[in-house]
């Protein structure tokens, strides 16, 4: 089977600071991938780029075998609604109850005659996904990080993607949190088949949730190994990450 996202050669610069230098990966169907760098490495711009939200400079990145460079907007917004994408703040809105907060990408996506027919049975199966259905009429502020989190995984989850982004998933989280939310990822992997990017420096969350490892530096593709291999390595830039 095809890649269902494809990098090839992709440049991005912020004046002279050159954040992704030819860069190129392949996610295959089904497969946890995780991009493994330092802070301000390049790692939330990249995922960026692959649902151009931030275009590329160069190079060529090709989304469920389309090319994103070549869409409009009216095709990147049919594309987008099936890549889900949790972000590192959750980005919940503080005004709307946990219902409301899902139903949200329900408003954008299905017709009036689809959320009808289908809202309600969403809804519930998406907080049962995260074992928060009895959170449905609570709001945000009422909920720990760790269900705020769980909650705006099953607004991910909600238009069933085929393709999911983590942006640093766990962090701000306690470790035993963090545990579940990667245990988690998993539980939802085997269950839809998702492929998924998954931006962190969470050693445990990266050794629970991966497939394969990518590691950035320099802007560049330095390793593509999974965790253990890479845990094995005595190239000094990687094992600065294992100390």
């Amino acid at each position: 089977m095809d890649p269902v996202v494809k990098v090839e050669n992709v440049n991005k610069s912020f004046g002279d600071n050159h954040v992704l230098r030819n860069f190129s990966l392949e996610l295959e169907p089904g497969e946890n991938l995780v991009i493994l760098g330092k802070s301000g490495s390049g790692k939330s711009v990249l995922i960026k780029c692959i649902i151009n939200l931030m275009p590329a400079d160069t190079g060529k990145i090709i989304v469920l075998d389309q090319s994103i460079q070549d869409m409009d907007q009216e095709e990147l917004d049919i594309l987008r609604a099936k890549v889900g994408f949790l972000f590192q703040s959750n980005a919940l809105y503080d005004s709307m109850t946990v219902r409301e907060n899902l139903e949200f990408p329900l408003r954008r996506h299905w017709s009036k005659e689809e959320r009808e027919r289908g809202s309600e049975m969403a809804v519930l199966e998406a907080l049962e996904d995260v074992g928060l259905a009895h959170t449905i009429d609570m709001m945000p502020a009422e909920l720990s990080g760790g269900m705020r989190k769980r909650i705006a995984l099953a607004r991910t989850l909600i238009l069933k993607p085929t393709i999911i982004l983590y942006d640093e998933p766990t962090t701000g989280l306690d470790p035993v949190t963090a545990r579940e939310i990667s245990n988690l990822m998993i539980e939802v992997q085997k269950k839809y088949n998702a492929s998924s990017i998954i931006i962190s420096h969470d050693m445990n969350c990266i050794n629970i949730t991966s497939n394969r490892v990518i590691m950035l530096i320099e802007g560049r593709c330095y390793a593509n190994d999974t965790f253990n291999n890479l845990k094995k390595s005595t190239d000094p830039k990687i094992r600065e990450f294992f100390a």
